[in-house]
């Protein structure tokens, strides 16, 4: 156990309890709305901030490291592709998506196609976000194996306790605060990392380009163009209809301030891929032995980096998955607030009596996921089981409800539950090892989705979405 290391991470979760403390006190949190949108009062960069360390956490530090490792830097480019192709769609809905101010996902599904449609959707929204969440338990878990003596399962545990408490605290205001600063500091530490390993340990760019596996000198790798098409896709469709990106955008304080967090959400995910591409397919020339997930984070061991680097490198990357894993929860326990419990009574679901069950669902969501994380063998398996899940069978209709008139509510729901009933085949075939469910699970969701609105009848939208015209006059 190394003493910098441990005096980091003790600092550095004292001021992530500490701001949860703060914004958790009665003032701050006033009704279910502070809770799960932080009162829709996000400045630019805390907004950027906060949608850049929910959407880069154990699934890119842990995830898309084993990825790398094993499939090469180029392979890298195309698997990470689908995050920065799914920012620059989000630029430009992002002004839409403040201006409807929906809390959930399901709640645009019922605007637009009506009770039912929200509460299968919720469903789904549920069984995908306990997986993200419950691989957050996980990579977290890692990393406290690196840092203290305990067991992999203990610090699971550990884990689990540290991101359920934030979550329960401050609600959205408390994680979009440490998510900022989680993400400032896991740029400075991979940057820092990246100069070190290149210059001390590879020998200069020149030098790992010439000690990489042949293999990995094409874009492919060792995949084929439709395993890493398997790959991009995920991740894409993820972020396009992430409920969690929908929320935050909703909680700017403007849909100026909306899209232009979204550019700066672009560059930072840029700071932070390049260089995890970089160390990880490093690791695979420095240590080609090791497990997989730990090929950024073994960087931080003091053969390879100074103990100041390697221990913010590693306390920056706990900090970044234990702000994703709080976000996930408090994703879900917004939808059991508003698309379950109070789904009949809006006022209440904004009281006081709404946090209570938010916080509350929170408990019992950390509890679930970390059940299901003992059903998968690596990280990277339950991020993309995760991912399709939720991208197959819910982006198609989150995109159709905010762009194709002709859509109806019959189209809606048979997708939603196409995409998820090939997305769980798949998995249970075992196929998803030579190609992942996103492969069948999107293209049948999709087809489904067209055929049934076309042969339906639209009904007229249910209601209108929670904000005004005239405020969003004022806020244009």
């Amino acid at each position: 156990m190394n003493l910098t290391f441990v005096i980091v991470l003790i600092a550095y979760v004292a001021i992530m309890i500490a701001i949860a403390a703060w914004f958790g006190r009665a003032s701050a949190m006033k009704d279910g709305e502070d809770f799960v949108l932080a009162g829709k009062s996000l400045p630019t960069w805390v907004l950027a901030g906060t949608l850049l360390a929910t959407f880069v956490g154990s699934g890119s530090i842990i995830g898309g490291a084993n990825f790398i490792f094993s499939n090469g830097p180029l392979a890298g480019i195309l698997f990470f592709g689908g995050t920065f192709c799914g920012i620059i769609v989000l630029y430009f809905i992002a002004p839409k998506v403040r201006r409807n101010g929906f809390r959930t996902v399901p709640e645009l599904f019922e605007s637009k196609f009506g009770r039912p449609v929200r509460v299968s959707g919720t469903i789904v929204v549920l069984v995908a976000f306990i997986g993200i969440t419950a691989y957050q338990f996980t990579g977290a878990g890692y990393i406290l194996t690196l840092i203290t003596p305990l067991s992999t399962t203990q610090a699971t545990i550990v884990a689990t306790v540290l991101i359920t408490f934030l979550s329960l605290s401050g609600g959205l205001k408390s994680v979009a605060w440490t998510d900022f600063l989680s993400a400032v500091l896991i740029v400075i530490a991979l940057l820092g990392a990246l100069v070190w390993v290149f210059l001390n340990d590879l020998g200069g760019f020149g030098s790992y380009v010439e000690r990489l596996d042949p293999a990995f000198k094409s874009f492919t790798g060792v995949l084929t163009p439709w395993q890493i098409l398997g790959y991009f896709l995920p991740l894409f469709l993820l972020i396009l209809g992430d409920q969690n990106m929908h929320q935050r955008l909703a909680s700017a304080r403007s849909p100026k301030v909306a899209r232009n967090a979204t550019i700066l959400f672009f560059i930072g995910a840029a700071l932070i891929v390049a260089p995890i591409i970089l160390l990880a397919s490093g690791s695979s020339i420095l240590m080609p032995a090791i497990n997989p997930d730990m090929a950024v984070l073994a960087l931080a061991e003091g053969q390879f980096t100074p103990a100041g680097i390697g221990a913010v490198l590693l306390v920056a990357a706990l900090a970044l998955i234990i702000t994703t894993g709080s976000s996930y929860l408090l994703t879900c326990s917004g939808n059991v607030v508003y698309d379950l419990v109070f789904i009949n009574d809006k006022e209440r679901g904004n009281s006081k009596k709404g946090v209570l069950v938010g916080r509350a669902s929170v408990l019992a969501i950390a509890i679930l996921g970390f059940i299901m994380v003992q059903f998968f063998e690596s990280v990277l398996a339950l991020q993309m089981y995760a991912y399709t899940m939720y991208g197959a069978a819910i982006t198609p209709t989150v995109l159709a409800a905010l762009f194709w008139k002709r859509v109806t509510a019959a189209g809606a729901l048979s997708s939603m539950v196409t995409g998820g009933v090939v997305t769980v085949l798949w998995e249970v075939s075992g196929r998803s090892e030579d190609i992942n469910s996103v492969i069948p699970a999107l293209p049948a969701a999709i087809a489904v989705l067209i055929v049934v609105s076309l042969l339906t009848k639209p009904a007229a939208a249910r209601r209108k979405s929670p904000e005004t015209d005239s405020r969003v006059v004022r806020e244009l």
